[in-house]
């Protein structure tokens, strides 16, 4: 996976992309299928907003923003809206199988309890 970080209107510092980095790649790392993240920081005078863009295969489009007053504070909030996209798009998938093929796991280990 590929992160880019792009500033607009600011200069980057070292910490500001560790944080990026940290915070994305923990989200990241349980969906395999995503192939690059584009991450877009922006400062207006005490607006500081950020946009993440997110491309993974079968041409999935995931985009999240967030500002507010503090960049750090955007970074971990754009994380969470992040993360709750992929689940939910992650979720929809998995949801398409009939539910009569499903079977819950505890309905299962009952069922090999009260078998003789």
């Amino acid at each position: 996976m590929n992160i880019n970080i792009t500033a607009r209107h600011a200069e980057i510092s070292e910490e500001m992309k560790a944080h990026v980095h940290a915070k994305l790649s923990s989200v990241l790392d349980d969906y395999p299928n995503i192939e690059h993240v584009h991450v877009i920081l922006d400062i207006q005078k005490f607006r500081h907003s950020i946009e993440v863009v997110v491309q993974a295969k079968r041409h999935k489009h995931i985009e999240a923003r967030d500002e507010s007053d503090d960049m750090y504070c955007s970074i971990d909030r754009v994380a969470d809206k992040l993360n709750r996209q992929l689940r939910r798009d992650r979720e929809k998938v998995v949801d398409h199988k009939a539910p009569k093929h499903r079977v819950k796991l505890a309905e299962s280990d009952i069922a090999k309890d009260t078998s003789p």
